[in-house]
């Protein structure tokens, strides 16, 4: 278990997949068959292009950037900012999938076990829910969306302007509060005449303006909304509340409440299961004959790893996992909604539903690419395709009511294989791909995001805890936090 202010702390505030003209990335093929016979034809090629996805949606690096790995050098500048974090690798201590599931102690860990339990699929119960990312060039939650005179481009500044030109006084005076900003409403909410929940919101972006002269247009507060989407009751429809004082009120819509959601859970603090690491080498070492990634710490999730943390995690607990993908710029920090697979014989390239029927003698593998990086301990060996579903962004909307309906999903597919000990074991395995997922983490189960001024905030209606909000939100906010129970309060209203 780690805790937030060490591991999860803006670790990756950042967002790749917005809705803009495709790439000219270059993908697998997607028909396993064709993949195949390519990868072992030209291991190198294939090793660096993309996994095959349902769509391809353009990153928000330019090309230049992307194609020198400059955004790996980027955001890790902005990592480095809230947290430090050991290097990934194999399977190793930081890399152990017990260290990541709910049910670390009933955790399986052979195939057989998992065909046994018809494991080789799995959705969740229910989706985690989609949010915008909130980017810190709009404002984070300083932007209001809802008012079609605001520029709403990356363009920090222009959005500052507005913002400053327009104070929300005028809102209120003229009637529309409705186009104000989320932080904007919960300043007038609790009564903080200085809005200071909505300066720190501003203050997030003026720290990079001031000093590289823009805000990048991926930052934003993607771990808070993906933690948020796991942990928080999904806000159902509009509500309408009165401030402080009883005399003004306020509308909240589901997409402002989510937003106060994901804010809650990228400022606050709580415990974390971790597995994995980062990368800061621009340029990782690679196998020359195969080109897989030398560098241990560059390595990232080792497939075994990646197999039993997604099948126990989705198939077995039942709840979501966040995963990043370094090399990948859509799937990054984003919740797992639900996994297939299919096992394929590593040496004939011929498909089974059986893992018994796809495996075979280390020793029978004559085309393996990786055979000096095998573990000692295998005895067989498995192919495996894997479709991963996970939940997308979604832009924020003035829409009344919210549902799993409005939620988005992509997919991406992994190619890797598993080694086995005699007794049918996961012990490693190796990706055909140097895109997959990175390091994954999920908040421990049952955790609620407190604060020191929790204790201000008695009673059980929204109007008594703001009794209580008065002198404490203020002091919260101005770490970028709004209060808890006033969050928590607005999304009970809005179900009910």
């Amino acid at each position: 278990m780690k805790t937030r202010s060490t591991l999860i702390a803006l670790m990756v505030v950042s967002h790749f997949s917005l809705y803009a003209e495709e790439t000219k990335e270059e993908y697998q093929k997607v028909d396993l068959s064709a993949f195949l016979q390519h990868f072992y034809q030209n291991p190198v090629e294939v090793m660096d292009k993309l996994p095959p996805k349902t769509k391809r949606l353009a990153p928000l690096f330019d090309q230049n950037s992307q194609s020198e790995n400059e955004f790996i050098v980027q955001k890790d500048q902005y990592r480095q900012r809230f947290l430090k974090l050991e290097g990934r690798a194999g399977i190793r201590s930081n890399d152990r999938a017990e260290n990541l599931v709910d049910n670390r102690s009933t955790m399986l860990r052979s195939l057989g076990d998992i065909e046994a339990k018809n494991l080789t699929s799995a959705n969740l119960p229910k989706t985690p829910w989609s949010d915008d990312y909130w980017a810190m060039s709009k404002g984070v939650l300083g932007a209001r969306f809802a008012d079609r005179s605001f520029p709403n481009t990356h363009n920090w500044l222009s959005n500052y302007e507005y913002a400053q030109k327009n104070p929300a006084e005028n809102y209120v005076l003229e009637n529309r509060i409705a186009l104000l900003s989320p932080s904007e409403k919960y300043d007038l909410l609790v009564g903080d005449k200085n809005m200071t929940l909505t300066k720190a919101m501003w203050n997030e972006g003026k720290y990079y303006y001031d000093r590289f002269g823009k805000v990048e247009s991926w930052m934003g507060i993607c771990d808070g909304w993906a933690a948020a989407s796991i942990m928080q009751n999904r806000p159902e429809k509009s509500i309408v509340v009165k401030d402080i004082t009883g005399e003004l009120e306020i509308p909240f819509n589901p997409s402002e409440m989510k937003s106060l959601a994901s804010l809650m859970w990228t400022k606050g603090r709580y415990n974390s299961n971790f597995i994995g690491g980062r990368c800061n080498e621009k340029e990782p070492k690679k196998d020359p004959a195969n080109g897989r990634v030398l560098d241990q710490e560059c390595f990232d999730t080792n497939p075994g790893t990646w197999h039993l943390a997604i099948v126990n995690q989705i198939g077995i607990a039942q709840r979501s996992m966040v995963m990043d993908a370094t090399f990948d710029y859509e799937v990054w920090n984003h919740p797992v909604y639900g996994y297939s697979y299919r096992y394929f014989n590593p040496q004939t390239g011929s498909t089974a539903e059986s893992f018994t029927a796809a495996q075979i003698d280390m020793d029978a593998f004559k085309r393996d690419q990786f055979s000096k990086y095998r573990d000692p301990r295998a005895t067989k060996i498995v192919g495996v395709e894997m479709r991963v579903e996970y939940m997308t962004e979604t832009a924020p909307s003035i829409r009344k009511t919210d549902a799993e309906r409005y939620d988005a999903i992509n997919s991406v597919t992994y190619r890797y294989d598993l080694e086995l000990d005699d007794n049918g074991v996961i012990i490693g395995g190796e990706w055909y791909g140097n895109a997959h997922p990175d390091f994954i983490w999920v908040p421990v189960p049952g955790e609620k995001i407190r604060t020191a001024f929790d204790r201000a905030l008695t009673g059980t209606t929204l109007e008594q805890k703001l009794n209580g909000a008065a002198r404490f939100a203020p002091q919260s906010s101005a770490s970028g936090l709004p209060l808890p129970g006033i969050v928590e309060s607005l999304i009970e209203l809005s179900r009910e």
